[in-house]
């Protein structure tokens, strides 16, 4: 019996990426010295990094993960069900449930696996799944994979979510959205959406990956910043390996969601817990997100430098008041000579193509961090500048 070749069909799906210039490749990073990273051999200012509090190289994480290294070593050895759950990992699901406002809290070792897990456990097929349109893909394949209906809407729009939700009374329903959106930086409206689903009867499950750290009075994140608990959103989803610099992600809830993703989140249960060093790490960057408040002090000064700059210059920057600042370029091609070009003149600033955003949307998706100073951000609107005459 002939079949088609799968290389050869994944050979040519490349091959069609690259004749549209959205063929993605794999750079070496040499070395990192808090902004500055070598590429090539070349030292580049990046903007291209989700450390926002510049917390990845703090000498207090490198010195609480070498301390419990040397206790347990440098792996977990097991899943958290058979004997990987460690003392670290106990302490730190703790402070993330006390840091969110949340009664438990459960570890896992990616956020994508987290979405994925949480999903699987909590939609059966036939259900209603409602997404807001520019989620993170592991919502998208949490959803699918759970075999639930999954409808989307347009992005951020409360009545959209209505008329989705209206076309199918009487499912059990979960809507899930990102807290700040990764491509484009903007907001979720959660008090509105957290209104819908109470009004629904549904579960409001939100993805604070870019939120946690940044947003709210002590960092807590974007559900925090609008004022909502436990009640109002039910699941939340926040990674560490952003703002807080580390790895890993966490699900906080009530102690009946918690216990019910031991039983049924696979992701969970047939996987190795994170080593006990990246937890006893990442215990102490919570500790200094929360309490060294000038890091949010200085992104926001950052954030508002880099937007006046921008506008002035007649930059196209999308709306956002978080540390991801698109500089939208349309075409896939443009945006990769800019990326290019401020590379020659020092900078890293990858381009963000198709499919990760929509044809026609290709843009420099530049990060900030508590690391860079506005000295760095006025360089980089001039280069910006420069390499776009």
């Amino acid at each position: 019996m002939s079949r088609p070749d799968l290389l050869a069909r994944l050979s040519h799906a490349q091959t069609k990426r690259a004749e549209a210039d959205l063929l993605r490749r794999l750079r070496c990073v040499e070395a990192a010295d808090g902004p500055y990273v070598v590429i090539g051999g070349r030292r580049l200012l990046s903007f291209a990094s989700n450390d926002y509090l510049g917390l990845a190289q703090h000498p207090r994480l490198r010195e609480a993960l070498t301390a419990a290294a040397r206790r347990w070593g440098v792996g977990a050895t097991a899943a958290h069900l058979l004997g990987g759950h460690r003392a670290e990992h106990e302490a730190l699901e703790r402070q993330l449930a006390r840091w969110t406002g949340r009664e438990r809290a459960l570890l896992f070792s990616s956020g994508y696996m987290a979405n994925l897990g949480v999903l699987g456990a909590l939609l059966h097929e036939g259900d209603l799944c409602l997404q807001d349109r520019l989620n993170h893909a592991c919502l998208i394949d949490g959803a699918r994979l759970s075999g639930a209906t999954m409808k989307r809407y347009v992005h951020n729009d409360t009545a959209s979510a209505r008329r989705q939700f209206e076309t199918a009374p009487g499912l059990p329903a979960l809507l899930a959205s990102d807290g700040v959106f990764s491509m484009d930086g903007d907001i979720a409206p959660l008090r509105e959406l957290a209104t819908l689903c109470r009004e629904q009867g549904a579960l409001l499950h939100v993805d604070d990956a870019h939120g946690i750290g940044v947003l709210g009075t002590d960092g807590a994140g974007s559900v925090a910043e609008a004022g909502l608990d436990q009640n109002d959103v039910p699941v939340l989803m926040a990674t560490l390996g952003k703002a807080l610099g580390v790895c890993g992600a966490f699900v906080a809830g009530s102690t009946a969601l918690i216990d019910g993703l031991v039983q049924f989140a696979r992701t969970h249960m047939y996987t190795t817990a994170l080593p006990p060093a990246l937890a006893a790490a990442t215990s102490t960057a919570v500790d200094i997100a929360r309490f060294e408040t000038w890091r949010r002090e200085r992104l926001r000064a950052l954030i508002d430098h880099w937007r006046n700059g921008a506008r002035s210059q007649g930059l196209d920057v999308l709306p956002s008041r978080t540390p991801i600042q698109p500089l939208l370029v349309g075409d896939s091609a443009a945006a990769l000579r800019l990326s290019q070009e401020l590379e020659t003149r020092g900078y890293h600033v990858p381009a963000i193509r198709p499919p990760t955003v929509a044809a026609g949307k290709a843009r420099l998706r530049v990060t900030l961090s508590a690391l860079h100073t506005e000295s760095m951000v006025e360089q980089l609107l001039d280069a910006v500048v420069q390499a776009r005459a």
